[in-house]
């Protein structure tokens, strides 16, 4: 099977998209694995297929490399940044994801702004957060982000009894004196650290304005500089946000035929 697609990357989360409007593509789990392999395959952290909706401008299928699914906030944007490549928006998209329907623009600096889905409750583990951005986040603030063992210490906690069996990203937050945050990001289907994580960034910055940090917030990545903006409401004792936006860039790095 020869499949066409798309490399891109936004802030160092990398990813293959397909074009896939024809329905001409079915891909197994090991069908995605071995493209996302970075020894054997493209290479990339998650896969995409763009295809067709009713009513909104796509749909988008994702996957992340073990071929699990959920959604991805900074795949999102890329897709966003695929669609307008493809024509099939012109600045402003409205797709359906895993959890549903999004919105997204393109400003005048090529950067994306994805609306994302209301969040409702934060969960509280000791110190630490639980929030659901569109994929499930574990939260912890730790003082040195960048010294921190994020790999072992976010293996752990994302097979711990308490997430049981789906599992969780797990985010390492350090606020800086300048009200940015740096997070390090532990991805559940990548199982490894990521460069940038979209989903688990949004849940970094909400949490952050639990400590006083207010929107936008600026986020720090090994893989570049992201914002979060939002909207905050509290009733009877309750928080909840919405108004959600992850905003950042998202390139194309290369297109190709893959042989599978």
């Amino acid at each position: 099977m020869k499949i066409h697609f798309f490399k891109y990357q936004a802030t160092g989360n990398d990813f293959v998209l397909i074009d896939n409007r024809q329905a001409q593509y079915k891909l197994s789990t090991d069908d995605i694995k071995a493209i996302c392999h970075r020894k054997f395959g493209v290479g990339a952290d998650g896969l995409m297929l763009v295809e067709n909706h009713p009513d909104a401008h796509f749909n988008l299928v994702y996957y992340n490399s073990d071929g699990s699914q959920s959604l991805c906030g900074n795949g999102s944007r890329a897709a966003v940044q695929l669609a307008a490549r493809l024509g099939l928006v012109n600045g402003k998209a409205n797709f359906e994801a895993f959890d549903g329907l999004h919105y997204a623009e393109i400003g005048s600096d090529g950067e994306v702004k994805l609306k994302m889905n209301d969040v409702g409750s934060v969960r509280t583990f000791g110190k630490d957060l639980f929030i659901n951005t569109g994929s499930p986040h574990y939260i912890r603030f730790v003082d040195d982000a960048a010294g921190y063992p994020v790999v072992e210490e976010g293996r752990r906690i994302r097979y711990g009894a308490d997430f049981a069996p789906g599992g969780t990203n797990v985010n390492f937050v350090e606020c800086r004196p300048d009200q940015s945050i740096f997070v390090r990001t532990y991805e559940r289907g990548v199982e490894d650290e990521t460069l940038s994580c979209g989903t688990g960034v949004t849940a970094a910055a909400i949490a952050a304005s639990l400590r006083g940090i207010n929107s936008p917030v600026k986020i720090v990545t090994l893989g570049g500089d992201l914002q979060v903006e939002f909207k905050r409401r509290e009733v009877d004792g309750t928080i909840s946000f919405h108004d959600i936006y992850l905003i950042g860039p998202a390139k194309m790095v290369f297109e190709g035929d893959l042989e599978l």
